[in-house]
Protein backbone atom coordinates (compact mmCIF):
# COMPACT_ATOMS: atom_id res chain seq x y z
CA UNK A 1 0.00 0.00 0.00
CA UNK A 2 1.59 3.26 -1.23
CA UNK A 3 -1.32 5.56 0.03
CA UNK A 4 -4.45 5.46 1.99
CA UNK A 5 -6.74 8.53 3.86
CA UNK A 6 -10.10 9.31 4.36
CA UNK A 7 -12.42 11.68 2.95
CA UNK A 8 -13.44 14.79 4.13
CA UNK A 9 -16.28 13.73 6.36
CA UNK A 10 -14.42 10.24 6.87
CA UNK A 11 -17.17 8.29 5.18
CA UNK A 12 -14.63 6.85 3.09
CA UNK A 13 -11.44 5.56 2.58
CA UNK A 14 -8.95 6.29 -0.76
CA UNK A 15 -6.47 3.60 -0.79
CA UNK A 16 -3.13 3.74 -3.47
CA UNK A 17 -1.23 0.77 -4.17
CA UNK A 18 1.25 -0.82 -7.10
CA UNK A 19 -1.38 -2.12 -8.78
CA UNK A 20 -3.88 0.81 -9.15
CA UNK A 21 -6.42 2.42 -6.76
CA UNK A 22 -9.46 1.64 -4.50
CA UNK A 23 -12.42 3.44 -3.00
CA UNK A 24 -13.71 1.96 0.41
CA UNK A 25 -16.76 3.10 2.48
CA UNK A 26 -16.31 3.10 6.11
CA UNK A 27 -20.20 1.79 7.25
CA UNK A 28 -20.60 -0.78 6.33
CA UNK A 29 -17.36 -1.88 5.27
CA UNK A 30 -16.95 -2.37 1.76
CA UNK A 31 -14.63 -1.93 -1.51
CA UNK A 32 -17.01 0.83 -3.70
CA UNK A 33 -14.43 1.46 -6.76
CA UNK A 34 -11.38 -0.20 -7.79
CA UNK A 35 -9.30 0.71 -10.59
CA UNK A 36 -6.24 -1.24 -12.16
CA UNK A 37 -4.45 1.52 -13.99
CA UNK A 38 -1.10 1.55 -12.56
CA UNK A 39 0.93 3.13 -9.14
CA UNK A 40 -0.48 5.67 -7.68
CA UNK A 41 1.00 7.69 -4.80
CA UNK A 42 -1.85 10.42 -3.67
CA UNK A 43 -5.46 9.61 -4.37
CA UNK A 44 -7.86 12.03 -2.73
CA UNK A 45 -11.73 11.85 -3.13
CA UNK A 46 -13.80 15.10 -3.08
CA UNK A 47 -15.93 14.16 -0.35
CA UNK A 48 -18.42 10.95 -1.49
CA UNK A 49 -18.58 12.66 -4.91
CA UNK A 50 -17.22 10.69 -8.11
CA UNK A 51 -14.08 13.47 -7.99
CA UNK A 52 -10.61 12.03 -7.40
CA UNK A 53 -7.13 13.35 -7.53
CA UNK A 54 -4.56 10.75 -8.82
CA UNK A 55 -1.15 11.40 -8.55
CA UNK A 56 1.74 8.51 -9.73
CA UNK A 57 4.00 6.85 -7.32
CA UNK A 58 7.69 7.87 -7.66
CA UNK A 59 10.05 5.40 -8.35
CA UNK A 60 7.92 3.61 -10.56
CA UNK A 61 8.52 3.84 -14.43
CA UNK A 62 4.43 3.57 -15.68
CA UNK A 63 4.06 7.17 -13.53
CA UNK A 64 5.06 10.43 -12.92
CA UNK A 65 4.68 11.69 -9.12
CA UNK A 66 4.81 15.31 -10.93
CA UNK A 67 1.89 14.51 -13.16
CA UNK A 68 -1.69 15.16 -11.60
CA UNK A 69 -4.60 13.72 -12.92
CA UNK A 70 -8.50 14.32 -12.23
CA UNK A 71 -10.72 11.69 -12.72
CA UNK A 72 -14.95 10.96 -12.74
CA UNK A 73 -14.78 7.63 -11.61
CA UNK A 74 -18.52 7.37 -12.35
CA UNK A 75 -18.01 8.33 -16.05
CA UNK A 76 -14.58 6.54 -16.10
CA UNK A 77 -13.41 10.09 -17.73
CA UNK A 78 -10.33 12.26 -17.11
CA UNK A 79 -10.93 15.59 -16.59
CA UNK A 80 -8.13 17.41 -16.03
CA UNK A 81 -4.19 16.30 -16.22
CA UNK A 82 -1.59 18.67 -14.77
CA UNK A 83 2.14 18.58 -15.02
CA UNK A 84 4.41 20.20 -11.95
CA UNK A 85 7.90 20.91 -11.85
CA UNK A 86 8.70 18.55 -8.83
CA UNK A 87 6.93 16.19 -7.21
CA UNK A 88 3.43 16.53 -5.79
CA UNK A 89 3.52 15.93 -2.03
CA UNK A 90 0.11 16.48 -1.60
CA UNK A 91 -3.44 17.04 -2.45
CA UNK A 92 -6.34 18.91 -0.54
CA UNK A 93 -9.64 19.67 -1.71
CA UNK A 94 -13.06 21.04 -0.76
CA UNK A 95 -15.89 21.89 -3.03
CA UNK A 96 -14.40 25.26 -4.17
CA UNK A 97 -10.57 24.78 -3.81
CA UNK A 98 -7.70 22.57 -4.92
CA UNK A 99 -4.59 22.68 -3.44
CA UNK A 100 -1.36 20.96 -5.06
CA UNK A 101 1.65 20.95 -2.27
CA UNK A 102 5.15 20.69 -3.89
CA UNK A 103 8.26 20.76 -1.62
CA UNK A 104 8.39 24.61 -1.38
CA UNK A 105 5.18 25.72 -3.95
CA UNK A 106 1.69 25.81 -3.01
CA UNK A 107 -0.63 26.33 -6.05
CA UNK A 108 -3.95 26.75 -5.46
CA UNK A 109 -6.65 26.39 -8.10
CA UNK A 110 -10.91 26.90 -8.68
CA UNK A 111 -11.87 23.32 -8.43
CA UNK A 112 -14.95 24.39 -10.70
CA UNK A 113 -12.94 25.55 -13.59
CA UNK A 114 -9.38 24.26 -12.69
CA UNK A 115 -7.70 27.75 -12.88
CA UNK A 116 -4.84 28.39 -11.52
CA UNK A 117 -5.48 31.59 -8.80
CA UNK A 118 -2.19 31.85 -7.00
CA UNK A 119 0.99 29.67 -5.82
CA UNK A 120 2.49 30.28 -3.06
CA UNK A 121 6.65 29.99 -2.37
CA UNK A 122 7.22 28.47 0.96
CA UNK A 123 10.12 27.16 3.22
CA UNK A 124 10.87 23.89 2.14
CA UNK A 125 7.98 21.51 3.90
CA UNK A 126 9.05 17.58 2.73
CA UNK A 127 6.35 16.41 4.67
CA UNK A 128 4.05 18.70 2.96
CA UNK A 129 2.74 19.70 6.57
CA UNK A 130 -0.43 22.17 5.69
CA UNK A 131 -4.53 22.13 6.17
CA UNK A 132 -7.31 22.69 4.44
CA UNK A 133 -10.51 23.94 5.65
CA UNK A 134 -13.41 21.03 4.12
CA UNK A 135 -15.70 23.84 4.48
CA UNK A 136 -15.43 27.09 1.76
CA UNK A 137 -17.35 28.97 4.07
CA UNK A 138 -13.75 28.86 5.99
CA UNK A 139 -11.85 29.69 3.39
CA UNK A 140 -8.34 28.82 4.82
CA UNK A 141 -5.32 27.02 4.06
CA UNK A 142 -2.55 26.59 6.67
CA UNK A 143 0.95 25.93 6.54
CA UNK A 144 4.06 26.25 8.01
CA UNK A 145 4.77 30.61 8.14
CA UNK A 146 7.93 31.28 6.58
CA UNK A 147 8.60 34.00 9.20
CA UNK A 148 11.76 33.96 11.17
CA UNK A 149 12.24 32.86 14.41
CA UNK A 150 13.36 35.38 17.41
CA UNK A 151 16.54 36.67 16.58
CA UNK A 152 19.93 35.29 17.89
CA UNK A 153 22.11 36.67 20.17
CA UNK A 154 25.34 38.19 18.46
CA UNK A 155 27.24 35.03 19.53
CA UNK A 156 24.99 32.09 18.26
CA UNK A 157 23.91 34.17 14.99
CA UNK A 158 27.68 34.02 13.57
CA UNK A 159 27.33 30.57 13.75
CA UNK A 160 24.35 29.25 12.52
CA UNK A 161 23.75 28.68 8.61
CA UNK A 162 20.17 27.79 8.78
CA UNK A 163 17.50 29.57 6.51
CA UNK A 164 15.44 32.14 7.76
CA UNK A 165 12.04 30.40 8.80
CA UNK A 166 13.21 27.10 8.35
CA UNK A 167 12.37 24.87 11.16
CA UNK A 168 10.28 27.38 13.18
CA UNK A 169 7.12 26.39 14.77
CA UNK A 170 4.82 29.33 12.98
CA UNK A 171 1.77 28.35 11.34
CA UNK A 172 0.62 30.48 8.75
CA UNK A 173 -3.21 31.35 7.74
CA UNK A 174 -4.03 31.92 4.19
CA UNK A 175 -6.99 33.00 2.67
CA UNK A 176 -7.81 31.01 -0.43
CA UNK A 177 -11.02 33.48 -0.91
CA UNK A 178 -8.86 36.73 -0.99
CA UNK A 179 -6.13 34.82 -1.54
CA UNK A 180 -4.19 36.96 0.86
CA UNK A 181 -2.29 36.05 4.69
CA UNK A 182 -4.83 36.33 7.12
CA UNK A 183 -2.86 35.39 10.63
CA UNK A 184 0.43 33.98 11.75
CA UNK A 185 1.03 32.73 14.69
CA UNK A 186 3.65 31.13 17.01
CA UNK A 187 2.06 26.92 17.47
CA UNK A 188 4.93 25.64 18.92
CA UNK A 189 8.70 25.95 19.30
CA UNK A 190 9.87 23.41 17.65
CA UNK A 191 9.34 22.60 14.20
CA UNK A 192 5.55 21.72 12.92
CA UNK A 193 5.02 18.01 12.38
CA UNK A 194 0.88 17.82 11.84
CA UNK A 195 -1.87 19.98 12.11
CA UNK A 196 -5.98 19.62 10.92
CA UNK A 197 -8.66 22.15 10.63
CA UNK A 198 -11.96 21.31 11.72
CA UNK A 199 -14.73 20.45 9.67
CA UNK A 200 -16.42 23.73 9.25
CA UNK A 201 -12.99 25.13 9.40
CA UNK A 202 -13.35 27.28 12.66
CA UNK A 203 -10.41 24.94 14.24
CA UNK A 204 -6.98 24.19 14.10
CA UNK A 205 -4.55 21.64 15.53
CA UNK A 206 -1.30 21.79 15.32
CA UNK A 207 1.71 19.19 16.61
CA UNK A 208 5.00 19.73 16.94
CA UNK A 209 7.96 17.22 16.38
CA UNK A 210 7.83 16.36 19.90
CA UNK A 211 4.74 15.64 20.10
CA UNK A 212 3.98 15.90 23.65
CA UNK A 213 1.69 18.93 23.21
CA UNK A 214 -1.55 19.37 20.94
CA UNK A 215 -2.91 22.79 20.46
CA UNK A 216 -5.85 23.94 19.27
CA UNK A 217 -6.46 27.83 18.07
CA UNK A 218 -9.30 29.47 16.70
CA UNK A 219 -9.79 30.86 12.84
CA UNK A 220 -9.26 33.48 11.79
CA UNK A 221 -8.24 35.07 15.00
CA UNK A 222 -5.84 32.38 16.29
CA UNK A 223 -6.16 32.55 19.37
CA UNK A 224 -5.43 29.61 21.48
CA UNK A 225 -8.30 27.77 22.94
CA UNK A 226 -6.80 24.36 24.15
CA UNK A 227 -3.18 22.92 25.28
CA UNK A 228 -3.17 19.01 25.31
CA UNK A 229 -0.71 16.87 26.53
CA UNK A 230 -0.58 13.65 25.06
CA UNK A 231 2.56 12.65 27.10
CA UNK A 232 5.98 12.85 28.43
CA UNK A 233 7.96 11.12 25.95
CA UNK A 234 8.85 12.21 22.37
CA UNK A 235 6.93 10.97 19.69
CA UNK A 236 5.86 11.66 15.69
CA UNK A 237 2.10 12.10 15.13
CA UNK A 238 1.25 10.82 11.72
CA UNK A 239 -2.93 11.97 12.20
CA UNK A 240 -5.27 14.60 13.66
CA UNK A 241 -8.51 14.68 13.44
CA UNK A 242 -11.81 16.48 14.73
CA UNK A 243 -15.22 15.06 14.59
CA UNK A 244 -17.49 16.46 12.43
CA UNK A 245 -19.70 18.10 15.18
CA UNK A 246 -16.22 19.40 16.51
CA UNK A 247 -16.60 18.67 19.81
CA UNK A 248 -13.49 15.63 19.69
CA UNK A 249 -10.15 15.50 18.46
CA UNK A 250 -7.89 12.61 18.41
CA UNK A 251 -4.41 12.27 17.53
CA UNK A 252 -2.57 9.22 16.72
CA UNK A 253 0.99 8.51 16.58
CA UNK A 254 3.76 6.10 15.95
CA UNK A 255 3.82 4.56 18.86
CA UNK A 256 0.44 3.01 17.76
CA UNK A 257 -1.49 4.65 20.38
CA UNK A 258 -4.90 7.39 20.07
CA UNK A 259 -5.25 10.10 22.10
CA UNK A 260 -8.77 11.66 22.21
CA UNK A 261 -9.26 15.31 23.68
CA UNK A 262 -12.91 16.37 24.84
CA UNK A 263 -13.81 20.09 23.60
CA UNK A 264 -15.65 21.48 26.46
CA UNK A 265 -18.96 23.65 26.25
CA UNK A 266 -18.50 26.34 28.86
CA UNK A 267 -17.11 29.15 26.73
CA UNK A 268 -17.68 29.54 22.83
CA UNK A 269 -14.64 29.15 20.62
CA UNK A 270 -13.98 29.93 16.85
CA UNK A 271 -16.13 27.63 15.50
CA UNK A 272 -19.18 27.88 17.50
CA UNK A 273 -17.78 25.20 19.46
CA UNK A 274 -16.82 25.97 23.55
CA UNK A 275 -13.12 25.87 24.80
CA UNK A 276 -13.63 24.26 28.16
CA UNK A 277 -11.33 26.93 30.02
CA UNK A 278 -12.41 30.05 32.10
CA UNK A 279 -8.93 31.55 31.06
CA UNK A 280 -9.62 30.81 27.50
CA UNK A 281 -9.00 34.31 25.31
CA UNK A 282 -11.57 34.40 22.27
CA UNK A 283 -10.70 37.29 20.32
CA UNK A 284 -12.84 38.56 17.54
CA UNK A 285 -12.56 37.27 14.64
CA UNK A 286 -10.84 39.51 11.76
CA UNK A 287 -12.10 39.09 8.10
CA UNK A 288 -8.98 37.95 6.27
CA UNK A 289 -10.55 39.36 3.22
CA UNK A 290 -11.40 43.32 5.39
CA UNK A 291 -8.12 42.95 8.18
CA UNK A 292 -5.50 42.13 6.11
CA UNK A 293 -6.78 42.93 2.26
CA UNK A 294 -3.85 44.97 2.67
CA UNK A 295 -1.08 42.53 2.47
CA UNK A 296 -0.15 40.35 -0.68
CA UNK A 297 2.10 37.40 -1.48
CA UNK A 298 5.05 39.26 -1.56
CA UNK A 299 4.95 40.70 2.42
CA UNK A 300 7.58 41.62 4.57
CA UNK A 301 8.15 38.94 6.96
CA UNK A 302 9.41 41.31 9.70
CA UNK A 303 6.56 43.61 9.21
CA UNK A 304 3.81 41.19 8.97
CA UNK A 305 5.09 39.70 11.84
CA UNK A 306 4.77 43.08 13.75
CA UNK A 307 1.71 43.74 12.37
CA UNK A 308 0.05 40.44 13.65
CA UNK A 309 1.95 41.22 17.08
CA UNK A 310 0.29 44.50 17.86
CA UNK A 311 -3.60 43.26 16.74
CA UNK A 312 -2.60 39.83 18.88
CA UNK A 313 -3.24 40.01 22.88
CA UNK A 314 -0.54 41.10 24.78
CA UNK A 315 -0.71 37.67 26.80
CA UNK A 316 -0.03 35.52 23.80
CA UNK A 317 2.76 37.91 22.77
CA UNK A 318 4.36 37.43 26.15
CA UNK A 319 3.52 33.47 26.63
CA UNK A 320 5.88 33.14 23.57
CA UNK A 321 9.02 34.41 25.41
CA UNK A 322 8.45 32.54 28.77
CA UNK A 323 9.62 28.85 29.43
CA UNK A 324 8.00 26.40 27.70
CA UNK A 325 6.76 24.62 31.18
CA UNK A 326 5.34 27.77 32.24
CA UNK A 327 2.56 27.84 30.03
CA UNK A 328 2.22 24.50 29.77
CA UNK A 329 1.02 23.97 33.42
CA UNK A 330 -1.61 26.59 32.73
CA UNK A 331 -3.55 24.10 31.36
CA UNK A 332 -2.07 20.25 31.70
CA UNK A 333 -5.15 18.82 30.10
CA UNK A 334 -4.74 15.23 29.33
CA UNK A 335 -6.75 13.00 26.95
CA UNK A 336 -9.87 11.42 28.13
CA UNK A 337 -10.13 8.62 26.25
CA UNK A 338 -7.08 6.46 24.38
CA UNK A 339 -6.37 3.40 23.05
CA UNK A 340 -3.65 1.16 21.91
CA UNK A 341 -3.77 -0.94 18.33
CA UNK A 342 -3.51 -4.76 18.83
CA UNK A 343 -0.11 -5.88 16.85
CA UNK A 344 0.76 -6.72 14.38
CA UNK A 345 -0.65 -2.85 13.58
CA UNK A 346 2.18 -0.70 11.61
CA UNK A 347 1.90 2.44 11.82
CA UNK A 348 5.10 4.42 10.48
CA UNK A 349 5.61 7.17 7.55
CA UNK A 350 4.96 6.07 3.87
CA UNK A 351 6.46 8.74 2.23
CA UNK A 352 5.28 11.84 0.17
CA UNK A 353 3.65 13.77 3.36
CA UNK A 354 1.14 11.41 3.79
CA UNK A 355 -0.32 9.96 6.98
CA UNK A 356 0.28 6.04 7.54
CA UNK A 357 -2.05 6.04 10.16
CA UNK A 358 -4.81 7.89 9.73
CA UNK A 359 -7.65 8.54 12.63
CA UNK A 360 -11.27 9.29 11.73
CA UNK A 361 -13.63 10.49 14.12
CA UNK A 362 -17.32 9.69 12.42
CA UNK A 363 -20.95 10.58 13.10
CA UNK A 364 -21.55 7.99 16.04
CA UNK A 365 -18.95 8.04 18.90
CA UNK A 366 -16.55 5.70 16.93
CA UNK A 367 -12.87 5.94 16.30
CA UNK A 368 -11.55 4.73 12.98
CA UNK A 369 -7.99 3.86 12.15
CA UNK A 370 -6.05 2.86 8.98
CA UNK A 371 -2.72 1.65 9.18
CA UNK A 372 0.25 1.44 7.09
CA UNK A 373 -0.29 -2.11 6.65
CA UNK A 374 -3.88 -2.41 5.53
CA UNK A 375 -5.47 -1.70 8.60
CA UNK A 376 -8.89 -0.90 9.16
CA UNK A 377 -10.12 -0.49 13.12
CA UNK A 378 -12.98 0.69 14.63
CA UNK A 379 -13.20 1.60 18.01
CA UNK A 380 -15.92 2.52 20.59
CA UNK A 381 -16.26 5.51 22.71
CA UNK A 382 -17.99 6.23 25.49
CA UNK A 383 -18.32 9.70 25.63
CA UNK A 384 -19.49 9.36 29.65
CA UNK A 385 -16.43 7.68 31.28
CA UNK A 386 -14.06 7.96 28.43
CA UNK A 387 -11.09 5.61 29.32
CA UNK A 388 -9.73 2.76 27.24
CA UNK A 389 -11.85 2.35 24.23
CA UNK A 390 -13.18 -1.58 23.24
CA UNK A 391 -12.33 -2.44 19.65
CA UNK A 392 -15.39 -3.61 17.90
CA UNK A 393 -14.46 -3.93 14.13
CA UNK A 394 -11.18 -5.27 12.09
CA UNK A 395 -10.84 -5.48 8.96
CA UNK A 396 -8.04 -5.72 6.37
CA UNK A 397 -7.74 -3.22 3.15
CA UNK A 398 -5.44 -5.79 1.41
CA UNK A 399 -5.04 -9.31 0.45
CA UNK A 400 -2.03 -11.31 0.85
CA UNK A 401 -0.02 -10.28 -1.89
CA UNK A 402 -0.26 -6.70 -0.78
CA UNK A 403 -1.31 -5.29 -4.23
CA UNK A 404 -4.94 -3.95 -2.86
CA UNK A 405 -7.44 -6.09 -5.34
CA UNK A 406 -9.48 -7.45 -2.56
CA UNK A 407 -10.95 -6.79 1.10
CA UNK A 408 -11.05 -9.36 3.07
CA UNK A 409 -12.74 -8.77 6.75
CA UNK A 410 -10.21 -10.31 9.10
CA UNK A 411 -11.88 -10.15 12.83
CA UNK A 412 -15.03 -8.95 14.26
CA UNK A 413 -15.47 -7.97 18.07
Amino acid sequence: MLFANFNQDYSCVSIGTHKGYSIINCDPFGRVYTQNDGAHGIVEMLFCTSLVALVGAPDTPSSSPRKLQIVNTKRQSMICELLFPSSILCVKLNRKTLVIVLEAEIYVYDISNMRLLHVIETVPNPDAICALSPSPDAPYLAYPAPLPSPAPSAASASTTTSTPGAGCGDVMLFSTRALTPANVVRAHRSPLAMMSLSGNGGLLATASVKGTVVRVFATPSLDKLYQFRRGARETHIYSLAFNPAGTLLAAGSERGTVHLWRLGQERKGGDGHSSGRDDASVGSPVDSADGHAQLDAGYDATALRRSFNLTNSLTRVAASYLPASIPEMWEPTRDFAFFKLPPPAVTEWLGGGMCAAGVGLSTTPHAMVITSDGGFYVYSIDLEKGGECVLVKQYSCITGDGRGDGLVAVHVV
